[in-house]
């Protein structure tokens, strides 16, 4: 469905909601008490090298909280920007998935009736924590409400994907969609730009990938290097290049050109703690960024999709 407007020259998350919901929709970030089974041991320790130690839940409740606690704490900062609005139940900090399935129940069913106004579950995990039991489950769910979950992909290459430690494969994450779309599932894929070697033409393959595969959103980053982060601690030690905000705002214009004209965007930047942040430091100016981005589209009367090609699958390196 295309929700482009003249302002964004592409398909804009909060359009999408008001065309589908009529109405403002925010989301109430949770914390259900998950851990990651990149950080236990499952498949892997020590965790992503870029992943702070609260599981890229930054800005979620707090875990020791009651659920109705955390929901009813984050709705009121919410009101503070916007007077009214539906809600979207989410489970943001680590791996949301990665619990025994009656557990998962229990804090799903809770959260969806946390109040009348919420209108979605959003749930981020990783594309090997994804059972067929649990997608089964969320495939019952999502005939009561909207289900929506979000996978962490970062990167198709998977020699960037060792380099952080991901620990999964593309294979996994391509099975992880295909599996959660079999059951009408809607998928939200997370990708970083500037991961460390990438090249401008590898983060476009990553959006080319993305475009084989039948997914309904994005969210797109910058690479926040963060204190108490192992990728945090390389670079203070031994600092590399980081990408300027010039070099980002044309990655992203580029790859916005080349993603399907269907696919929702859920962001084109991100934020860190700032008292977290170590660089690069222009990412701190979250509204500056997305500005820049939309100026240079229009500039070149560029629009979402306007040179996208379906092909198959890339060779990732």
């Amino acid at each position: 469905m295309e929700l482009i407007t003249r302002e964004k020259h592409y398909n804009t998350l909060n359009n999408y909601y008001k065309n589908k919901y009529k109405q403002k929709v925010f989301k109430i970030s949770l914390n259900g008490g998950f851990t990651c089974p990149n950080i236990d041991g499952t498949v892997a320790s020590g965790g992503c090298t870029f992943c702070s130690w609260m599981g890229s839940g930054d800005f979620a409740g707090n875990k020791r909280d009651p659920l109705k606690k955390q929901f009813e704490e984050i709705k009121e900062k919410m009101h503070k920007k916007w007077r009214e609005g539906l809600y979207i139940a989410y489970f943001q900090a680590n791996t949301n998935t990665h619990a025994p399935l009656p557990r998962l129940k229990e804090l799903y069913e809770e959260a969806i009736t946390l109040d009348p106004n919420i209108v979605m579950l959003s749930i981020g995990t990783r594309p090997d924590s994804l059972p067929q039991d649990v997608v089964d489950y969320l495939g019952e769910l999502n005939k009561r409400i909207d289900v929506q979950v979000e996978l962490g992909l970062q990167t198709v290459h998977q020699k960037t994907s060792d380099l952080i430690n991901r620990a999964h494969d593309l294979k996994s994450f391509d099975d992880a969609v295909y599996r959660l779309r079999e059951k009408n599932i809607e998928v939200v894929v997370h990708i970083i730009n500037g991961l460390p070697g990438e090249t401008k033409e590898m983060m476009l393959d990553t959006i080319k990938h993305l475009n084989t595969l039948p997914i309904q959103g994005i969210k797109i980053h910058m690479l926040h290097l963060m204190e108490k982060t192992k990728m945090g601690y390389e670079y203070t030690q031994k600092p590399w290049p980081l990408l300027t905000l010039e070099e980002y705002v044309d990655i992203v214009v580029n790859q916005l050109r080349i993603l399907d004209k269907n696919t929702i965007v859920h962001r084109v930047t991100g934020d860190a703690p700032t008292e977290m942040l170590i660089a690069p430091t222009w990412t701190r100016k979250k509204f500056v960024v997305s500005n820049e981005i939309d100026k240079l589209m229009r500039k070149l009367n560029a629009y979402q999709g306007d040179m996208y090609e379906r092909k198959h699958h890339i060779e990732s390196t």
